[in-house]
């Protein structure tokens, strides 16, 4: 990602209710897929919460690689223990840039999906990273 890429991501993120935008996600993710709903046991607004709280903290560590790494490979690891595997990733990618472009709107240009593409492409693989790392180097 370049440096203006990182800048749309971040001025992007400003402009989104995030919590609307974790409602619509969720509700595109288990509409594509309803077995994923098998995978959330806790309470619907406490993981629309977490979800937010998670996703402001990878766009504000992303233009430090130095706290983004590990933070997001720990994020990984945890979601390994969740079920989550590499296809999942591939489908949550999709549904997250479809519900980012809904929130956006007329905001939402081919340079901004192509960034936060990037930007997502950049965190799934750096969290199926800390998946594969041995827990007991950890």
């Amino acid at each position: 990602m370049t440096p203006a890429q990182i800048t749309l991501v971040e001025d992007t993120m400003t402009s989104i209710d995030v919590d609307q935008l974790a409602g619509d996600f969720y509700r595109r993710a288990f509409a594509t897929d309803p077995t994923l709903m098998e995978m959330f046991t806790s309470d619907p607004d406490v993981q629309r919460t977490r979800f937010g709280a998670e996703l402001a903290e990878i766009v504000r560590s992303i233009r430090t690689l130095d706290s983004f790494g590990p933070s997001v490979r720990s994020l990984g690891a945890m979601h390994r223990e969740y079920g989550v595997r590499a296809a999942h990733y591939r489908l949550m990618g999709g549904v997250l840039l479809d519900s980012l472009a809904s929130a956006l709107g007329e905001s939402w240009t081919a340079e901004t999906a192509e960034a936060w593409k990037l930007a997502y492409n950049l965190t799934a693989e750096t969290m199926m990273l800390g998946a594969l790392e041995d827990p007991a180097t950890d």
